[in-house]
């Protein structure tokens, strides 16, 4: 099987399905799969634009929204996770995963599935040591703060990975597990970035939930974005223990390393996206406990004997199957003869995907209760409309990494 592993997208699908159809006729190769590491921006229309921390004058529709209308198709199934400068509003629909578009699909916060007999993970977001005990308490249209705090990862999501006990062949992060460095060439990566020196030196420089679940995990190939720079790894796990190969890439620019081919040991296809039985009865066990407060979960009491668990949805995915529930429009799509947008905010849109898989589950939609609310109803009122939200006019870093500017990072030519 043939992957392909692109960094950050920044909504430019056109660009990089244009690049992998001329590797494939360059290079005489079939490529399965486009594997991508955040910042996807899957934006639909103007209104979602409000929903992602960009300035306003780097708001730009690009091209999922193609994809979306059903204008253009995804020539390769596509995975991605979240980033840092994402629709979020979108991504909340879809917290467990889902299609964002037909043959695009997201892992969700958090998420596993198959490809194939390849056990794909990921983790959505970046670290931030502030909220990572918080719950997700963030509710579009988004404030000033939780317009940023939306997308910082959570210790509810991580714990749900770490009871991962089945290998996983790859995992997603966006931005890198903290000390990843230490295991690559990392003075040829000061050397083209000094500005990374003292975070390395220091032991801040990615994420601390990352390193933990790579340490868990082991995945055979472990892959990242966000610093918009090619960067290669190699982990042992303990004397004689499994390898990691990890790789981040670089942004969707010309002449920049944000695309990687890796050849993965497979059955033969065709390959289709298929839900993953640990990580469905993992979702399961651990949704009573979803923290929707700022307040973080409360682990104890929770019963990690799965045996059950996994035998129930055993039995309902031999009933059903194993594909995810089919894509769903659930806003207008962006009209480029009717620019300038000025529709009123619908609110949080109760997902059918969504829906049908927590009804598959047996679980609850909580996904739009109000942090504040006392309602403890497990199916509330769809599409709380929330009113219009304000911004200001002040500019934020365009690659937040709580605050580091990184317009000018260059590629680094380091192989995996």
């Amino acid at each position: 099987m043939k992957i392909a592993v692109e960094g950050c997208m920044h909504g430019e699908l056109d660009n990089v399905y244009k690049t992998l159809k001329h590797l494939e006729e360059t290079q005489n190769i079939k490529i399965d799969l486009l594997l991508c590491c955040g910042d996807f921006q899957a934006v639909r229309n103007e209104q979602d634009l409000k929903s992602m921390n960009v300035p306003p004058k780097f708001r730009s529709m690009n091209s999922f929204w193609k994809y979306y209308s059903g204008l253009e198709v995804a020539p390769y199934p596509t995975i991605f996770i979240g980033g840092n400068h994402e629709a979020s509003n979108y991504l909340w629909e879809m917290y467990y995963g889902g299609w964002a578009a037909p043959n695009i699909y997201f892992l969700g916060v958090a998420g596993v599935i198959k490809f194939g007999n390849v056990r794909i993970g990921g983790l959505s977001g970046i670290y931030n040591a502030r909220h990572y005990k918080s719950g997700h308490f963030e509710r579009p249209p988004y404030d000033q703060s939780t317009i940023r705090s939306v997308y910082h990862v959570r210790e509810y999501d991580v714990h749900k990975l770490i009871q991962i006990e089945e290998p996983i062949d790859i995992f997603l992060s966006h931005d890198w597990p903290v000390r990843i460095t230490d295991c690559g060439d990392w003075r040829e990566l000061v050397r083209q970035k000094p500005f990374f020196k003292q975070e390395i030196e220091e032991g801040r420089l990615g994420s601390k939930a990352a390193s933990q679940l790579l340490g868990k995990l082991k995945p055979q190939y472990w892959f990242s974005a966000h610093l918009h720079c090619k960067f290669a790894a190699l982990v042992q796990h303990g004397e004689g223990g499994p390898l990691t190969k990890f790789l981040a890439l670089d942004k969707c620019l010309p002449q920049r390393d944000f695309l990687q081919i890796v050849e993965i040991e497979s059955e033969a296809g065709p390959y289709e996206i298929q839900y993953d039985e640990e990580w469905l009865a993992i979702t399961r066990r651990f949704n009573s406990i979803f923290p929707l407060t700022p307040k973080g979960a409360d682990f104890r009491g929770v019963n990690l004997e799965m045996d059950d668990c996994r035998q129930w949805v055993r039995s309902r995915l031999q009933q059903r199957g194993c594909k995810p529930f089919e894509f769903v429009k659930t806003a207008p799509c962006y009209d480029p003869s009717q620019s300038n947008f000025h529709g009123s905010f619908a609110g949080c849109h109760w997902n059918p995907q969504t829906e049908s898989l927590l009804q598959f589950l047996d679980l609850p939609y909580l996904l739009d209760k109000n942090p504040e609310s006392t309602d403890l109803s497990p199916y509330p009122s769809r599409s709380i409309g929330r009113g219009p939200v304000d911004y200001d006019s002040e500019d934020i870093p365009i690659d937040d990494l709580e605050d580091d500017d990184l317009s000018n990072v260059q590629d680094v030519e380091t192989e995996l």
